[in-house]
């Protein structure tokens, strides 16, 4: 289906098209086009731009990246879908490894995302042949690779499931998450988590990187930071509200 750019609502038209068609090639599951319209709508009711808290929590999540000694950015299929340049550009940037992490895994899907990062750049992906487990969880997201999650100090999830959050903090974790929905178990769960699209985030993570944001100490306050957002969405409301009067 061809988009006018000259629709209101061009973007977010246009990223469902490529979710449906990453939908029929076997890269996301039904499942992750429901996820994907829960997001969409904490997006619009913020704006659809990035936010100052939003901002905020990426400057701080660019910092702890740069310090990590062993950064990982997780992928699953709607990330490798709709941002897997983005997702390499960081990696890139900060020195992370990539590692897929599929809640429904199959070895087709693990192929087709594997393929997916190639093509946007990545020369190593994890996480294809997993060789440890996280501890307390009994479905596939629970498989990771040694050198990569499993070792690491600081890992980047996105669109996420809360009990692996949870389950990642309970390992020593720094945890970076983007998810639209800041009452989630995985905004809660994480050290900084970062309420904004997910290309979005990324891109203006890596734009921060390059500038060469400062690695000092580490300082951020993710429920106050949340509680910005809500109130970002309260006033969002009230004023939507008064318009349609």
């Amino acid at each position: 289906m061809r988009i006018p750019q000259s629709h209101p609502r061009f973007r977010s038209l246009q990223v469902r098209e490529r979710l449906v068609a990453a939908y029929r090639q076997g890269l996301v599951v039904e499942q992750g086009l429901v996820a994907h319209g829960r997001g969409e709508a904490f997006d619009y009711l913020l704006g659809e731009e990035t936010t100052p808290p939003a901002a905020a929590a990426e400057r701080a999540a660019v910092r702890l990246l740069l310090r990590a000694k062993n950064p990982v950015v997780s992928v699953n299929g709607n990330t490798a879908a709709l941002a897997a340049r983005e997702v390499v550009r960081l990696a890139k940037t900060t020195g992370a490894q990539i590692e897929i992490s599929l809640f429904h895994r199959t070895p087709e899907r693990v192929r087709k995302v594997d393929q997916v990062l190639r093509k946007a750049g990545a020369r190593t992906v994890l996480g294809i042949r997993p060789n440890r487990k996280i501890p307390g969880l009994e479905h596939p997201r629970a498989l990771c690779s040694e050198e990569g999650i499993y070792r690491a100090d600081v890992v980047l999830i996105s669109l996420e499931d809360g009990d692996r959050a949870q389950a990642l903090r309970r390992l020593g974790k720094r945890l970076i998450a983007i998810d639209l929905n800041p009452l989630s178990r995985t905004s809660r769960a994480a050290h900084i988590a970062i309420v904004d699209d997910v290309q979005r985030a990324l891109q203006n993570m890596d734009r921060m990187a390059r500038g060469k944001v400062s690695g000092g100490e580490f300082r951020f306050d993710n429920k106050a930071n949340l509680a910005r957002q809500m109130k970002l969405i309260s006033a969002h409301l009230q004023t939507a509200g008064r318009e349609t009067r």
